[in-house]
């Protein structure tokens, strides 16, 4: 057996379906979906669409993360023009001549969607320190520990993943309408951290260091916890969704009870439609459980919108910034009470839903190949897993039926000191993030024209990604760290097809 491989496991009846209507609907299932393939002579059948019949066959220029499912019947493309057109959007302050634009703020991060997560892709730490650049595409959580037994005990039921910060909120908001101060400005430092490879090559980590400067609302709370996050990219978020709950769980093994080092955690999230926790999908942390909500949350939150989910929340404004709750609205003459209305809402998770996961290339490749086999046998498909069946919902036709592949378990895990922030959320501690899916990988320099990965852009390459994990993690890091310079540049090949 493979050191640190993914161990083969039973498929049980609910997974059998999902292959079943998988043969049915794409052509290129089969029915030992849910297991890795061991054949590393040539890719394995479908691994060249990800995202199944909806992959985007169109991935050579910086536009690669905005196409449509490829799937999608001809009467939907109009839902998915209209509803990039609300993404891209510049809202306005209220009151405005264009009152189904206004609203914005009076706090905010961006003036639209399209603003963080630049050609619907990944954002990216700023390259000085303000003025001399801002963090729009990348914001700062904010939180403190529980304080009370109602704090306490809406943390254990799961309605609040986190206690936002006294004046500032959950969230360091760097923007702010005319007449009002922005909270504060993202400062971040960098230590070089060289480490050094088996064979005697370095890769030469920076290790940030982040504070808030210019504060105009006071001091933050002395306990406050700090947490930098870059926008991540938006294709596939629809095929996450419709991945079998039971097949993520089937994963998850919290104490580790096969003793494989490896402790995958399902986080839970409040969701505010069905009212009741569910798995959380979305996020750093996974403190998401649907596209809608986070499609809400980036609303209020980003952009200072509210919507029919988030009726009440615009600009992220505390009681201590009387000056931001007092400010205009355009939620006060709209005809459902919020700046975004349930059809706005509805087409701009539309469009999200349906962002197209671009064809792998080089899939057949002999040196990707090759990497393929090192990244089994580094143990990196223990979280990264390759594939899934998606579920079938006649209401999400072109996502329903897919063999797809985002190697991720959407599970948290411990990744070791090296990458903690030190912030709880939902069921995170301050050492475990979710397994971010790897697709479209090797496209991000081509849409968003940089290379900086991981949770707060520290990584400048792939390589230096992989050296900062830690935690659960560690043994396959260290796996890479003794590879050959060959070895180690097919690695880097397969991760880049991707």
């Amino acid at each position: 057996m493979l050191p640190g491989a993914y161990r083969r496991r039973r498929i049980n009846a609910t997974s059998f379906r999902f292959v079943l209507a998988a043969m049915l609907c794409v052509s290129t299932a089969r029915a030992d979906v849910p297991t890795p393939g061991q054949d590393f002579s040539r890719a394995e059948a479908g691994e060249a669409l990800p995202g199944g019949q909806a992959t985007s066959r169109k991935a050579g220029d910086r536009h690669a993360f905005s196409h449509p499912s490829a799937n999608l019947k001809p009467s939907q493309g109009l839902d998915f023009k209209v509803g990039n057109g609300f993404f891209k959007r510049l809202w306005v302050s209220a009151p405005s001549s264009t009152r189904s634009a206004d609203g914005l703020g009076p706090l905010f991060n961006a003036r639209a969607c399209q603003q963080c997560h630049i050609r619907d892709g990944r954002g990216h730490p700023p390259a000085a320190n303000w003025p001399a650049d801002n963090a729009v595409s990348m914001l700062l959580r904010l939180s403190v520990p529980p304080a009370t037994e109602a704090q306490r005990r809406q943390l254990a039921e799961g309605r609040m993943l986190s206690i936002p910060e006294p004046t500032y909120g959950n969230q360091l908001q760097d923007f702010a309408l005319q007449g009002l101060r922005p909270e504060g400005r993202l400062h971040v430092t960098y230590e070089p951290l060289p480490v050094r490879l088996a064979d005697g090559a370095v890769v030469n980590l920076r290790k940030p260091d982040y504070t808030v400067t210019e504060l105009a609302y006071g001091p933050l709370h002395p306990d406050t916890m700090l947490s930098p996050r870059l926008a991540p990219p938006m294709i596939g978020l629809g095929l996450l969704e419709m991945i079998p709950e039971a097949d993520i769980l089937a994963k998850a093994d919290p104490d580790d009870a096969d003793g494989d080092g490896i402790s995958g955690k399902p986080q839970m999230s409040w969701d505010r439609k069905s009212g009741r926790p569910a798995l959380g999908r979305y996020g750093w942390k996974a403190g998401t459980a649907t596209v809608r909500q986070q499609v809400a949350d980036a609303f209020a939150g980003d952009i200072g919108i509210s919507t029919p989910l988030a009726p009440r929340h615009w600009g992220d404004c505390t009681d201590a910034q009387p000056d931001c709750l007092g400010a205009p609205n355009g939620a006060t003459d709209a005809a459902e009470g919020v700046e975004a209305t349930a059809a706005v809402l509805d087409l701009v998770t539309f469009y999200s839903r349906h962002l197209a996961v671009p064809r792998r290339r080089k899939a057949n490749d002999e040196q990707v190949l090759a990497g393929k086999r090192v990244f089994y046998q580094a143990g990196c498909v223990t979280c990264h897993t390759p594939k899934y069946v998606t579920a079938t919902d006649p209401e999400r036709p072109a996502l329903s039926g897919q063999l797809i592949w985002p190697y991720t378990d959407l599970l948290l895990h411990d990744m070791g000191d090296g990458l903690a922030d030190g912030r709880p959320e939902g069921k995170a501690d301050g050492r475990e993030w979710r397994t971010p899916p790897l697709w479209g990988l090797g496209l991000t320099e081509t849409v968003n024209g940089h290379t900086d990965f991981l949770h707060d852009g520290r990584a400048r390459t792939l390589l230096e990604a992989i050296v900062w994990h830690g935690g659960e993690a560690e043994p396959a890091r260290e796996r890479v760290r003794a590879l050959s310079a060959g070895d180690r540049a097919a690695l880097l090949a397969f991760l880049e097809s991707l």
